[in-house]
Order: structure tokens, then C-alpha cells, then sequence
């Protein structure tokens, strides 16, 4: 959208009627390839910057320093894919949430793009599991070592240190585990884990754990550091009854 076009756009959104009060709409979004090595700070950046080009007419906060309001679900650590991610906004001024969807992709490409966008019935707060596929490329990967990495992330206790806002504590992650599906693909040569870990506000469990307690337990991806490596992707977010959540 050029200069001019935006300018005038941003006049008609002006001359629309406000919403009182202003209205969430949510955002379902992928975040996939290099930008999965984008901190969460600088996609919040890139996603604002992405909603002012698109003339959202976002909902600010009053007072000396107004700003939008954008929540975000449970993030990702750096490193990690997602098919999976939410975001909340609030508009003040009549707009579709398919053309809120279609502005915003018109601005994003194909590894940061939304998939979704809807007026949400449930809250963040609702949100009870997450589910990843973690591939991993590592010396001596068979059928052997997949079978033990399953006992390892089944079997308690598998303790490890945890950062959280009070400090550090050591927890079990076995019991933040829901369910854990391994197998070798001998075809690629990799270690394939299917799984759903606690994603609650107190328990959440960081799939980058999963790794933590493999090289620690199995000494997993601790041979050569130049061929060795591993992928996460979040496939899902659910509720507490496993539906999925929207």
C-alpha cells in the first residue's frame, strides 16, 4: 500500500464509528523457518509495526503514554517453530476480522503470517497443554535409543532446574508430561518425538526441557556439535479436556 493510500485510509478509518468499548479480536498466526530465531520482544515489535502499515484501527490506552495492547499466548523460547500461536488486539473502529486477516498477510509473508482471526470466547488463562514434534539428529540414533528416550521422559523422576519469577527450583518434568510418542526414522536417520506438555501459567513446561534432561540422561546430542542438531515445532494448544483451543 503506498504513502498516499495509507494516509487516505487512515482518514476514512477515522471518519468510521468507534466501538464502545473497544472489541478483541484474536489472531491465530504461524511463525516458522529463520524467524523462528526472533526473540519475543522483537516480534512483538515487528507484529505492531505490521498492524500500523495495515491501518488496524487498534484500540490505544488513554493517559501521558498511550500505547496498543497486543497478548500474546504462551511464547516460544528462541529456536522453536510454531503452526500454533495467538494474539489479542483491540479495535475501536468497525472492521471484519476477514479483512483484519487479509490486511495483515498483505504485510507478512509466509513464514510470519495469520491463519485465523476471530472474535474469542475463551481467555489465555484457559489454556491447560501444548503439543510439539522435537526432531533430533544425533550419533548412534535407532530404534534402541528411541525406546530409551521414551522410559527417560516416562519414568519418574526425571529432575531438572527450572528459572521461574521466585528463582530457580528443581522439578520433575515426568509429571508436567501428558503424553510421549518415539520412534527412529530410518529413512532421515532421526529421533521423532511426538508430545503434549503442561502449558498452564504455573506448570508451563518448555519443550527445550525435553532436550535438557535427554543430554543429561542419554548424553543425547552431546557428540559433534558441527552435524548434531534438533528442531522443535509447536503443532497445537488445547484445553484441559485436550479440545483444541481457539
Amino acid at each position: 500500500m503506498s504513502e498516499s493510500k495509507k494516509l487516505n485510509e487512515k482518514k476514512r478509518l477515522r471518519s468510521l464509528p468507534e466501538i464502545q468499548p473497544p472489541v478483541t479480536v484474536r489472531l491465530m498466526f504461524k511463525k516458522v523457518g529463520t524467524l523462528q530465531y526472533i526473540s519475543h520482544l522483537d516480534l512483538q515489535r515487528t507484529l505492531l509495526r505490521v498492524i500500523n502499515r495495515a491501518c488496524i484501527p487498534v484500540w490505544y490506552t488513554k493517559g501521558f503514554n498511550p500505547h496498543a495492547k497486543l497478548v500474546f499466548s504462551t511464547p516460544l523460547s528462541v529456536g522453536a517453530q510454531s503452526e500454533y500461536e495467538f494474539l489479542d488486539i483491540r479495535i475501536d473502529r468497525e472492521m471484519s476480522c476477514e479483512e483484519i486477516m487479509d490486511r495483515l498477510n498483505a504485510e507478512l509473508t509466509d513464514e510470519l503470517c495469520i491463519t485465523d482471526a476471530y472474535i474469542p470466547t475463551t481467555d489465555f488463562h484457559d489454556i491447560a497443554w501444548a503439543s510439539y514434534d522435537i526432531e533430533i539428529h544425533t550419533a548412534g540414533a535407532d530404534s534402541k535409543m528411541a525406546e530409551d528416550i521414551r522410559k527417560t521422559l516416562t519414568t519418574s523422576p526425571l529432575n531438572l532446574t527450572k528459572k521461574t519469577k521466585a528463582g530457580e527450583k528443581e522439578i520433575d518434568i515426568t509429571a508436567l508430561i501428558r503424553s510421549v510418542n518415539v520412534t527412529f526414522d530410518e529413512e532421515s536417520g532421526a529421533i521423532k518425538i511426538k508430545t503434549v506438555l503442561s502449558a498452564t501459567t504455573n506448570e508451563f513446561l518448555n519443550p527445550e526441557m525435553i532436550i535438557t534432561g535427554l543430554k543429561q540422561k542419554l548424553r543425547v546430542l552431546s557428540t559433534d556439535p558441527k552435524t548434531e542438531h534438533y528442531s522443535i515445532m509447536r503443532t497445537g494448544i488445547m484445553l484441559s479436556d485436550m479440545t483444541l483451543f481457539r
